[in-house]
């Protein structure tokens, strides 16, 4: 289980409470604990995107799918901070803390994540998504 960091005050800029804003309740509730677990600060930089912004992103061989979780608000993308710096950095040593946060995050409020990190082949790291297999249980997502 991670550990709690509430100590080190971590909280989401205005940039990420607005990305938050377009996501499914149950993940906003995961990403929330996501970073009250983690040990590495993070910020959201991609959530709810539409299919023009998602034909985009495929077109520069930055996603492989028109059926991306984030055209439901189901996924997100994020960036571990440097812990040093506070600047974004894209770590995966760094990553793998965060993603671990939120995994731990997902199991505890019932709506559990998957993190792109783990995929074969195409290699996501900064990408979180509900898992397709479990739907989120609403009464827990909206305490």
């Amino acid at each position: 289980m991670v550990t709690n960091s509430a100590a080190k005050g971590f909280r989401f800029s205005r940039r990420s409470e607005q990305k938050l804003r377009s996501l499914h309740p149950a993940l906003v509730k995961v990403a929330r604990l996501a970073l009250r677990k983690s040990r590495v600060d993070f910020t959201i930089i991609s959530s709810r995107r539409t299919l023009d912004e998602q034909r985009q992103l495929v077109a520069a061989g930055k996603s492989q799918t028109l059926n991306s979780r984030h055209l439901k608000g189901e996924a997100l993308d994020f960036v571990p901070l440097d812990p040093t710096t506070g600047k974004g950095r894209f770590d995966r040593g760094l990553a793998i803390e965060v993603a671990a946060a939120f995994m731990d995050a997902g199991q505890e409020q019932g709506c559990p994540v998957k993190w792109g990190g783990m995929w074969q082949g195409f290699e996501d790291i900064p990408h979180i998504e509900m898992m397709k297999t479990k739907q989120a249980n609403p009464a827990r997502a909206s305490g």
